[in-house]
């Protein structure tokens, strides 16, 4: 199959013109092969991702997150993302998350934000987290026992905590959470990790593969580890 045919599709579900204006969304590798027959889905493109789909024999890669700089290494295998405009996109990055944590849909807020009304207690939520994210931490500075409204942002979401907040949110569920950002939060934050709030993104990026192309998912961890007792 064309490879445009491909990208067509991922781009009539998240248009790469709502991606934000610093991010590299798009193609990252365009090679002169055209026909795509295999493909490799990931959500960080790594040596090890490109040495995957080398050994797997795929034409192309697919990721969520992009390169802002693509080594030499590997110009021979074309290379697409989506990702913010993934993220903004119905049905995409945040949305996925609250599927899989199987939520009701989430109300959008903004271009990133979800939020969902939700009556449970903190712990009952952080438990249910736990089973998506084995590397929860989460921040309740004023001892907060109920929720009623969550916001979530997949990936990256610290800077929005004040939009939750002023949403009338009681949590936020993101990752990648900073010691002084944590400080200071008015609301609870639930922080399950950058990797595990959008690895099930590639399910997204599947079911956009058109039938006949055959999908492989890279083996992709978070480099986080945890201590076993």
């Amino acid at each position: 199959m064309d490879k445009y045919e491909i990208t067509e599709k991922i781009e009539a579900f998240a248009p790469l013109d709502t991606a934000e204006s610093w991010d590299c969304s798009g193609w990252l590798v365009e090679t002169s092969n055209k026909d795509v027959k295999r493909i490799m889905l990931a959500l960080t493109i790594t040596d090890s991702v490109v040495r995957q789909a080398e050994n797997e024999n795929c034409d192309m890669i697919i990721s969520h997150h992009p390169l802002f700089q693509i080594p030499l290494s590997y110009k021979n295998i074309d290379m697409y993302c989506a990702h913010t405009n993934m993220d903004k996109a119905d049905g995409g990055t945040t949305d996925k998350l609250i599927e899989v944590l199987d939520l009701p849909k989430g109300i959008v807020c903004g271009d990133f934000l979800r939020i969902v009304e939700l009556d449970t207690t903190v712990d009952e939520f952080a438990h249910k987290l736990l089973k998506i994210s084995p590397n929860l931490r989460y921040v309740n500075n004023f001892g907060v026992g109920q929720l009623h409204k969550i916001a979530f942002c997949a990936g990256s979401g610290a800077e929005f905590i004040q939009d939750a907040y002023s949403q009338g949110c009681d949590a936020y569920v993101t990752g990648d959470l900073k010691f002084h950002t944590a400080l200071e939060s008015p609301i609870v934050i639930f922080d399950i990790g950058h990797f595990e709030s959008e690895i099930k993104i590639l399910e997204v990026f599947k079911s956009l593969v058109p039938k006949g192309i055959e999908v492989v998912i890279a083996k992709e961890n978070s480099p986080f580890l945890q201590i076993k007792s």
